[in-house]
């Protein structure tokens, strides 16, 4: 959780910050699509040079090379709307801890942007490619707390409920966001060693409940299948607690509901893309839709944490308030 701090007033507010943080958030959104598409078109060594594409600034936007190169643009965009995002927050944001995000943020698009560049400098080696897709998601989800820290809402907003759930709304919060993160990287890994069809029948396994047979590929696939299952328990564990405990606060309301939307909808993509045998548009569609359900977790994290206080410290504070002794 970022603190409010210093500067949480109406003085520090910026609504033209604010948009364009939501709007640098949105393009990175649309830079993890055409990431996306790359890999499902198979067009990672369309433009087998780089920085130039085809020993030019703009080759012929055909075949492969408008998947890849599209894509090079897209991310090059983001990159100059992040840099003006961090100098604008730089220069008018007192709150440090949000600077310093800006910085990572910054540091990280300019790593990803090198990642890129050796991804197909070496040929789309696994670890290095794998690191590019996870890199990504880490830039979307610094894109978001900007979005979200230098928004009105969260400047003003303060503690106005108790969370005497256990285990604690924020908790599983954060816990399906590491999940989904970690289920980010095996889909990854799958994409990247070609073991996406490794098991190609859903939802069994060659007809069966495990494979009868196992190989690298058909482990990785189905090691992310059983961390499908994992990321589900801990989504609809988040989304039932907020719809128990906080269906007052539709700061949490929302976005839970949407978070149960999304992981449907996730689970029916990853299914169509093994039944239509990884067609470009389902295969898309799972990886962005996985970074738009870390993020909505995420949101979540962040507002619970800013939202709800524990109960342990509303009971010290009721101390503290009548003067007794802990």
């Amino acid at each position: 959780m970022l603190p409010a701090g210093s500067g949480s007033t109406d003085s520090s507010y910026s609504r033209g910050l604010n948009t364009f943080a939501r709007l640098t958030a949105a393009a990175t959104f649309v830079l993890i699509f055409t990431g996306g598409l790359v890999t499902s078109t198979g067009s990672g060594l369309a433009v087998p040079d780089w920085p130039l594409s085809l020993g030019q600034f703009f080759p012929a936007m055909i075949g492969g090379v408008l998947f890849e190169h599209g894509h090079r643009l897209v991310a090059g965009s983001v990159g100059l709307l992040m840099l003006s995002l961090a100098m604008w927050i730089w220069r008018r944001e007192p709150r440090i801890l949000l600077r310093r995000v800006a910085s990572l943020a910054l540091a990280a698009v300019v790593l990803q942007a090198l990642l890129g560049g050796l991804t197909v400098l070496m040929r789309l080696p696994v670890p290095v490619s794998v690191a590019h897709a996870g890199l990504a998601q880490v830039f979307f989800c610094l894109s978001v707390v900007l979005a979200v820290c230098t928004g009105r809402a969260w400047m003003h907003s303060t503690a106005r409920a108790t969370d005497s759930s256990r285990p604690s709304l924020k908790f599983l919060a954060w816990v399906s966001t590491g999940l989904i993160f970690g289920q980010l990287l095996l889909g990854a890994v799958m994409r990247h060693t070609g073991a996406g069809l490794a098991i190609p029948d859903f939802p069994l396994s060659f007809g069966r409940l495990l494979p009868p047979e196992w190989t690298l590929p058909i482990a990785i696939h189905f090691a992310h299948r059983v961390g499908a299952l994992v990321v589900s328990v801990g989504v609809l564990w988040t989304v039932s607690q907020v719809e128990r405990c906080h269906t007052d606060c539709p700061e949490l309301l929302w976005p839970a509901r949407l978070l149960g939307g999304l992981l449907v909808l996730q689970v029916c993509l990853g299914a169509l893309t093994i039944w239509t045998a990884r067609m470009t548009l389902p295969t898309t569609l799972h990886v962005s839709v996985g970074a738009a359900l870390l993020a909505t977790s995420l949101l979540i994290g962040l507002r619970a944490g800013r939202l709800l206080s524990s109960q342990r410290v509303s009971r010290m504070g009721a101390i503290i308030a009548e003067g007794g002794v802990a």
